[in-house]
């Protein structure tokens, strides 16, 4: 398994524009879906006897278009049911384009090639504000043959770049609007505080007022000054930079052996003893023939061996009081990143640890 010790960055580098902290409370996106068909796939779209669906929407498809159906079941295999989905950004106006994602709904094997037909995008409300369509490109593939399959990647997802056209505007008046609001991607009382008060010595030199007031961990209330427009307003806001603080965290991936520690994380010296008891049942069984002229018959008698081995079970000392010793300390142990996750959680068990752990 791939090890990795990863680490933030020291504080007094943590200097951070408002604009990638945080985000203003009215410009925010919009999610849409709709349901659409794949065409033109090379035999690889749903099986209609298993996906009844597709034939439904087909047939519904046809008819729509003037083109009169037999009665029957149809046998056709380039043609595939799917969800759409794409998000609809702020301040986006009609005519605009955004990009979808697309994804299978039946059991096709892949959406290589297809290309989707006019799909309507609606949103929460229940109207269409996008229509979706046009090739489907995906990033795996599948090649199969009679003993054997391969494939990368998942087949029957994949993209359009800009294959939605908006129709439909969400309404908003930003121009309009006086009392704005920031909200932090990740809440922090200090950094909200950091932010007001950056806000606040721009506001005092370009407007000479405070606009901003911090409501909580996470919202800051702004008030627009007069004979601006709030778009210049927040674009001179936007590029401050403040000194963002991240509360003592640890990190633990026990899937990929990821390991990502804060930089004010702090433990106390403690000592660790560490050891792996590994035990291996080895099966050698042996064919035992009978004497010749004997009525006896061939047997397997078992032989089994067994060994135990127990490594790294010397005592170790770790002194957080800072990143880098705490690092160090972690590599002198010597063990890999599953023992160093089971090491920092017994640590933090002991209440030699203050931080937060969190174990994904």
């Amino acid at each position: 398994m791939l090890a990795m010790l990863a680490v933030t960055a020291p504080a007094a580098w943590a200097q951070s524009r408002v604009k990638d902290i945080a985000t203003l409370q009215s410009a925010r996106d919009n999610q849409l879906v709709g349901y659409g068909l794949v065409v033109g796939l090379q035999g690889s779209g749903d099986s209609l006897r298993n996906a009844p669906f597709t034939e439904q929407s087909m047939r519904s498809m046809l008819d729509n278009l003037g083109i009169a159906t037999a009665e029957g079941r149809a046998r056709l295999k380039n043609i595939a049911a799917v969800i759409v989905t794409a998000n609809l950004p702020a301040f986006v106006r009609q005519g605009s384009r955004i990009d979808v994602s697309v994804s299978s709904l039946g059991d096709a094997t892949s959406l290589g090639g297809g290309q989707l037909v006019m799909t309507p995008l609606r949103a929460a409300n229940g109207e269409i504000y996008a229509v979706a369509q046009g090739p489907v490109s995906i990033s795996g593939f599948q090649a199969q043959g009679q003993a054997e399959t391969v494939s990368r990647g998942t087949p029957t997802a994949g993209r359009i770049s800009g294959g939605a056209i908006v129709e439909r505007e969400v309404e908003a008046d930003f121009s309009a609007e006086h009392a704005l609001t920031l909200q932090l991607r990740n809440p922090d009382f200090t950094t909200a505080i950091a932010i007001t008060d950056a806000i606040n010595s721009f506001g005092t030199v370009q407007y000479g007022m405070n606009p901003a007031r911090e409501i909580d961990s996470r919202t800051i209330a702004i008030t627009k000054p007069k004979n601006i427009s709030a778009a210049r307003f927040i674009a001179g806001i936007e590029n401050l930079t403040v000194h963002t603080a991240s509360p003592a965290r640890v990190v633990l991936d026990e899937r990929t052996g990821t390991v990502v520690i804060g930089q004010d994380v702090r433990i106390s010296k403690v000592a660790i003893s560490h050891g792996t008891l590994t035990v291996r049942v080895t099966e050698t069984p042996t064919v035992v023939q009978p004497g010749p002229f004997s009525d006896g018959e061939t047997a397997v008698e078992p032989n089994t061996f067994i060994d135990v081995s127990e490594v790294g079970t010397q005592l170790g000392t770790v002194d957080g009081t800072d990143l880098q010793n705490l690092v160090e300390g972690l590599n002198r142990l010597g063990v890999g990143p599953n023992d160093i996750i089971a090491i920092l959680q017994a640590i933090k068990s002991a209440g030699a640890m203050q931080a937060e752990v969190v174990v994904q």
